[in-house]
C-alpha cells in the first residue's frame, strides 16, 4: 500500500476523498448520525478542534485510487505520551489489509515524536471495534450519545424548570454572547475548561493545561468552519467570576442539527442548579434563535450520572450506539505486524 502525506489546506481533491470515506464509513458503521458536513470537516482537518498539531496521510490501493487514510494528533501542551488517531477505510475496500496498513505506519510516526500510546474511539459492535479488539487495544470510557426532539418538548417543561433552577441559583446572572468569546471572559473560560478535569476521563488521558491560546483557537476553529456558536454562562454577583457555561454549535450546511458542545460548572460553585439553569437558557435562546432546527445532540460518559440526569430531566433519548475508547501501546502494533508477517 502507497501511503504518503498531504496538507488538508492545498488539496480540495485529496480533502473530498477523505471527506467521501468518512461519510461512507459513518454510514455504515454508525446510521443515523449526520456525518461532518462538508464544511466542518474542512476545518477540523485542518486545525483539528483545539489547534493541536497533527499530520495526515493518504493510503492508495494498486489502482491508484484513495482506499483509506488516518490523522494523527500529537499534542504539544499536554498528554505528550498521546498519538490521538482517526482511521477510516471505504467500507467497499474492508479486509484487504489496507486498515492495518495505515495503522501500523501511525504507530511508526507515533514512535517517532515519542508517542507510546496510539488512542482513538469505535463505536461498539462495529467493524472499529472488532479491528481494535484484535490488535490487543484496551478499552475505555464509552460515551453515550443522546439527542433531544425540540419540537417535543412538552408545553411548559422548560419554564417549569427554569423558574426552579432560578431559585437555587440565586446570587447568579445569566449573560450570554454568540459567536467569539469576548476577551473580558477568556481567562475566565480558561478556569472553567479546567473545571472539567474531575470528569470522567481514562485514567492514560492527563488533566488538559489548557490556557488563553486554546480559547482563541476554538473560536478561530469555529470561524474556519463558519458554524455559528452560542454560549450561556452563569455569572456569581458577588466576586464577577463566570461560574458555569453551556455552549452550542450549528453548522449551516447541516440543517436540521444543533451539536452541546462545554457544559460545565466550576466546583466552587456547584449545588446551585448552574448547570440545568444555563442549559435551559439556552433552550429558550435556540428557540428563536434556530426556530428550525430539529435536533440537539450531546454525549456524555456512561459514568457522568449528574449530567446525565440533567439530560434526562430535559428529554434527551439514548441515541445509536456508545462510543467506545480504545488504546494501544504503540510498540505493540509494529510487533504484531512483524509476527503476523513472520
Amino acid at each position: 500500500m502507497r501511503i504518503e502525506r498531504f496538507g488538508p489546506d492545498g488539496d480540495p481533491a485529496r480533502v473530498r476523498s477523505c471527506h467521501d470515506i468518512m461519510v461512507a464509513a459513518v454510514a455504515a458503521d454508525d446510521p443515523g448520525l449526520p456525518p461532518m458536513s462538508r464544511t466542518v470537516f474542512d476545518g477540523w482537518l485542518t486545525t483539528g478542534w483545539t489547534g493541536e498539531p497533527r499530520e495526515t496521510w493518504l493510503g492508495y490501493g494498486p489502482d491508484g485510487s484513495v482506499a483509506g487514510w488516518y490523522l494523527l494528533e500529537v499534542p504539544d501542551r499536554d498528554n505528550r505520551h498521546l498519538g490521538i488517531l482517526e482511521t477510516y477505510v471505504d467500507p467497499a475496500r474492508r479486509r484487504q489489509g489496507f486498515g492495518t496498513a495505515l495503522l501500523r505506519h501511525a504507530a511508526e510516526r507515533a514512535l517517532a515524536d515519542d508517542r507510546r500510546l496510539l488512542t482513538g474511539f469505535a463505536i461498539q459492535d462495529s467493524p472499529g471495534e472488532s479491528f481494535a479488539r484484535s490488535l490487543g487495544a484496551t478499552p475505555g470510557l464509552a460515551e453515550i450519545r443522546r439527542r433531544l426532539d425540540l419540537a417535543a418538548i412538552p408545553a411548559g417543561l422548560v419554564a417549569g424548570l427554569r423558574a426552579s433552577a432560578q431559585q437555587a441559583a440565586d446570587g447568579y446572572t445569566l449573560i450570554s454572547w454568540a459567536q467569539s468569546t469576548p476577551e473580558e471572559y477568556v481567562d475566565q473560560i480558561v478556569a472553567i475548561e479546567l473545571a472539567m478535569a474531575d470528569a470522567p476521563h481514562d485514567p492514560s488521558w492527563e488533566d488538559a493545561a489548557f490556557d488563553a491560546e486554546r480559547v482563541r483557537a476554538t473560536d478561530r476553529r469555529r470561524r474556519l468552519q463558519q458554524l455559528r456558536s452560542y454560549t450561556v454562562a452563569a455569572r456569581h454577583d458577588a466576586t464577577g467570576d463566570l461560574a458555569g457555561v453551556t455552549q452550542v454549535e450549528v453548522a449551516p450546511d447541516e440543517p436540521d442539527w444543533m451539536f452541546q458542545g462545554l457544559t460545565a460548572v466550576v466546583r466552587a460553585h456547584r449545588g446551585h442548579r448552574l448547570g440545568l439553569l444555563v442549559k435551559l437558557a439556552m433552550l429558550e435562546w435556540l428557540a428563536q434563535a434556530e426556530p428550525e432546527r430539529k435536533w440537539m445532540i450531546t454525549g456524555n460518559a456512561e459514568t457522568n450520572e449528574h449530567m446525565i440526569a440533567i439530560n434526562e430531566a430535559l428529554g434527551y433519548q439514548p441515541f445509536g450506539r456508545p462510543v467506545v475508547s480504545f488504546e494501544v501501546p504503540a510498540a505493540d502494533v509494529l510487533l504484531a505486524g512483524a509476527a503476523a508477517q513472520s
